[in-house]
C-alpha cells in the first residue's frame, strides 16, 4: 500500500498542479469546500489524466486536513495504490426514497464474503445520517466496519455535495467496499463535551425534527439555554449540541443542529432523535476535545499490529468552530499518537459514522474525531 497526499489551496487552483506518482493508484479520495464544485470538471481531468485507473472520490467538507495542518476553501486528496487489496465503489441518490433505503442499496451492492471495510460519504444536510448507518448495519451486520461521513458547507449549511468520478450529486452517497484479508483497519471516535443541565425527556419527534422537550417548545428551550448565542443559529447551535441516550446507564450518542424551523419551534438534527430518549446540553471544553482526539487515535491504533500507512481523519464542523485559531492542536494530537510516518489527512463534516465501539456496528456520530487507519500486510508474511 502506497499513499500520497496533495493539498491544493484554492488561490493555487488555476495553476500547475504539482501530483505525485502513483499512475497505478486505484483510489483517490478528495475533500474541499463546496465552491470548488463549478470547478470540478477541470478538477476531475486533472486528477484523471494523473490517475486513469482510479476511482475518484469526494464531497465538500467544512474544513479540510493534510498532515497537521488545517484549512478552509483549499481541496485535499488522498492517492492510494493498494497492492493486495480489491475495491468497488457504489452509489446510491435518495430522489423520493428514505435514506435507510439507500444504506440498503448500498449494502447490497458491496456485500461479499471477503468484504473487509467500506467507506461511506454522504450528502449533509438532507439524508439522515442515522437512518443511512442503521441500514447499513443491518445489510453488512458484524462482517466489516463502516466509517466515513456527512459532506460539508463550511458554516453556510446551504449546499453540500458528493462526488463520483466526473459527477457531482446534492442528493446522493458513495460508498467504497474494501476486500480481502491482506487490509488491517484501525478505528477510534470520541468527543470531549461536557453535559450540563437537567437530562429531559423528547415528548415528541418525528424522525431528526425534535419539537418538544418534556412537553415544551424545543426551540424556545433551547434559545434560553444559548441566550445571546440564539441570533445565531443554526451555526451557533454547533457550540451547544445534545447528548442523546435511551435512559441510564445507555451509552450516548451526540447530535447537532443542522436547521431550526421557527413556524413550528422546531429543531432538525443531523440524525435520529427517537420520542422517549432522553436528551442533555453540551458544551466545549478545549483541553476535553484535544483530550477526545489523542483518544481516538489511541484506539484507532490499538487494533493495529503494525505503523498504520494511511490515518483518514473526519471531525467535526462544531469542533472547528469551537477550538478556532487552536484548531491545529486536535489535529497534532493524533499525529504524536500516530507518529510522522503515518499519513494523515481528512476533512470537516456534519456528522461522522463509525462503530461506538470496535466490535459494535456503526452510528452516526456528531461533534467526534473520528479516525480510520489503513494498512496492508502481503498474504504471505
Amino acid at each position: 500500500m502506497h499513499t500520497e497526499v496533495i493539498h491544493i489551496p484554492a488561490k493555487a487552483r488555476q495553476q500547475p498542479w504539482l501530483l505525485p506518482e502513483l499512475a497505478a493508484a486505484q483510489l483517490v479520495l478528495v475533500f474541499m469546500d463546496s465552491h470548488w464544485l463549478a470547478h470540478w470538471a477541470e478538477c476531475y481531468q486533472r486528477l484523471h489524466q494523473r490517475y486513469p485507473q482510479a476511482e475518484i472520490v469526494g464531497c465538500s467538507s467544512a474544513g479540510e486536513i493534510y498532515a497537521d495542518q488545517v484549512s478552509c476553501g483549499d481541496l485535499v486528496a488522498i492517492v492510494i495504490h493498494f497492492q493486495h487489496t480489491p475495491l468497488r465503489v457504489a452509489l446510491a441518490r435518495l430522489q423520493g426514497r428514505s435514506s435507510d433505503a439507500l444504506g440498503a442499496e448500498l449494502g447490497q451492492s458491496l456485500l461479499a464474503e471477503d468484504l473487509r471495510h467500506v467507506l461511506v460519504f454522504s450528502e449533509g444536510l438532507h439524508i439522515n445520517g442515522s437512518l443511512l448507518a442503521q441500514s447499513l448495519r443491518q445489510q453488512l451486520g458484524q462482517q466489516c466496519a463502516v466509517t466515513g461521513g456527512l459532506a460539508g458547507d463550511g458554516e453556510r449549511f446551504a449546499h453540500t455535495w458528493v462526488c463520483l468520478n466526473e459527477h457531482c450529486y446534492q442528493d446522493a452517497v458513495v460508498a467504497v467496499g474494501l476486500y480481502g484479508q491482506a487490509l488491517h483497519v484501525g478505528m477510534g471516535s470520541q468527543g470531549g463535551w461536557d453535559s450540563f443541565g437537567p437530562d429531559r425527556l423528547i415528548t415528541k419527534a418525528q424522525g431528526a425534527e425534535l419539537f418538544e422537550l418534556d412537553g415544551q417548545s424545543a426551540l424556545a428551550l433551547y434559545k434560553t439555554y444559548l441566550g445571546e448565542h440564539a441570533s445565531g443559529l443554526p451555526a451557533t447551535g454547533l457550540l451547544f449540541p445534545l447528548s442523546v441516550k435511551a435512559g441510564q446507564g445507555e451509552a450516548e450518542l451526540v447530535r447537532t443542529i443542522l436547521a431550526v424551523n421557527e413556524e413550528h419551534g422546531s429543531i432538525i438534527f443531523a440524525g435520529e432523535m427517537p420520542e422517549g430518549c432522553y436528551a442533555r446540553l453540551m458544551k466545549a471544553n478545549f483541553e476535553c476535545l484535544v483530550d477526545g482526539a489523542q483518544g481516538a487515535a489511541n484506539l484507532s491504533l490499538a487494533a493495529m499490529q503494525s505503523q498504520p500507512g494511511l490515518a483518514l481523519l473526519i471531525s467535526c464542523v462544531g469542533r472547528r468552530l469551537v477550538l478556532g485559531h487552536r484548531i491545529e492542536e486536535e489535529v497534532e494530537a493524533v499525529r504524536d499518537v500516530l507518529g510522522p510516518a503515518t499519513l494523515t489527512a481528512g476533512f470537516y463534516s456534519y456528522g461522522e459514522i463509525a462503530p461506538q465501539h470496535p466490535q459494535w456496528g456503526c452510528e452516526l456520530h456528531n461533534q467526534t474525531m473520528t479516525i480510520t487507519l489503513l494498512q496492508e500486510w502481503p498474504l504471505d508474511a
